[in-house]
């Protein structure tokens, strides 16, 4: 789960580490109340939205004085804004954050997050932060330095050390700086976030250290155990088919293919999808439905491939084990009824009970085109939507 570039400088000042003043408001007719808790003279106005690169899509300006925050925060409400991480759709900007500008020096980056490979927690630490830190690790990544620290109660003295050593600080900066990897460190273990990113960690002018930008992402395997953390989340930013899909709990991605798919199993699904592609087509999403599946969650993971216009057919993959395939015949058989199917769909089932699931395609009515594999399956597909 994603939150807020305001939501995290909060967590992040809560915990003691030092960021700019700023407030937070979503609608234009708040500004001059809000602006009364900053000092007066140059502002930043922020969109907030859930995707980097906001700056050089013009949602990051400098403002002078009063009236130019007026013009400027009117401008940015509502305004869509396309980067390369929201896609060509972009995001409407619903919240604006608003803080003191900072005189910079210099402008660092720093990040941690949970490395599964090595079971350890990464920090990444570079002299290049800001906008193009994307580029500086394509084109120069021996600028990018990586430090592995060992889960434990806190980040060792020697680690800290090593994480901070490209930034050539001086004693005081380097005590601002241990203070707030420890706070990266704790937030990140007792939030169970998977990701925390400062870009850019600024020196200013005076010498002082700053938290500029802050990103953070939760793992949502835990977030049951995160009631405070899941108060900030935005249905706003999220797609909304993923939201319905987890009222349902379904593991659901959209993508930008033609060709839908419901499938039980991870991996049977990352199968399916890259044969698809192999035959020429792209999906339209990632859809598994899990093991245990009951007809009417079949039924809703049907209904939401179909709410996807991009969707010329489906194909559904179904390896029957703890998952009956005659509960999967009868949840899509339901489903394709009460939709009006119109779309092409292959089904290919194996496993449990799959003579009685074919025997209810089969009696159902519907122009369901039953496949013998998997091979056979994505051929069928890709032809009946040519």
């Amino acid at each position: 789960m994603n939150i807020h570039e305001h939501q995290a400088k909060k967590i992040l000042q809560d915990y003691g580490a030092p960021v700019s003043n700023g407030v937070v408001i979503f609608d234009i007719d708040n500004l001059k109340q809000k602006i009364k808790a900053l000092k007066i003279g140059e502002l930043v106005v922020k969109a907030q939205i859930h995707a980097g690169g906001r700056g050089k899509a013009g949602g990051v300006k400098l403002v002078k004085d009063l009236n130019e925050l007026s013009k400027v925060t009117k401008e940015m409400f509502g305004k869509t804004l396309i980067t390369h991480q929201t896609g060509p759709e972009g995001k409407e900007v619903k919240r604006i954050y608003i803080e003191e500008a900072s005189d910079i020096k210099e402008e660092l980056y720093l990040s941690c997050l949970v490395d599964r490979e090595s079971s350890k927690i990464a920090f990444i630490s570079s002299t290049e932060g800001g906008m193009n830190i994307e580029k500086v690790a394509l084109e120069s990544p021996s600028k990018i330095i990586t430090t592995k620290v060992k889960l434990t109660n806190e980040i060792e003295t020697t680690d800290i050390e090593r994480i901070i050593k490209p930034f050539e600080l001086d004693n005081e900066q380097k005590r601002e700086a241990y203070k707030i990897i420890k706070v990266l460190y704790k937030i990140l273990i007792e939030k169970d976030a998977n990701l925390i990113e400062i870009n850019p960690l600024i020196i200013t002018k005076s010498n002082k250290i700053i938290c500029l930008d802050a990103k953070m992402n939760f793992d949502d395997n835990a977030i049951f155990r995160q009631p405070e953390i899941l108060k900030l989340r935005d249905l706003n930013e999220e797609n909304s088919a993923e939201i319905e899909a987890s009222k349902h709990d379904l593991a659901y991605i959209k993508l930008d293919g033609s060709i839908g798919c419901m499938v039980n199993g991870a991996g049977l699904a990352m199968a399916t999808m890259d044969i698809i592609k192999l035959y020429g087509k792209e999906t339209a999403n990632f859809l598994d439905v899990g093991g245990g599946a009951s007809k009417e969650k079949v039924a809703a993971a049907f209904k939401l491939i179909l709410s996807d216009k991009n969707v010329k057919g489906i194909l559904i993959n179904i390896f029957g084990g703890i998952m009956r395939c005659d509960i999967l015949a009868q949840g899509v058989v339901d489903a394709a009824k009460e939709t009006n199917l119109s779309v092409p769909l292959v089904v290919r089932l194996a496993g449990t009970n799959f003579s009685e699931g074919k025997e209810i395609l089969d009696k159902s009515g519907l122009k369901i085109l039953s496949a013998s594999d998997l091979n056979d399956a994505a051929k069928q597909i890709v032809e009946a939507i040519k």
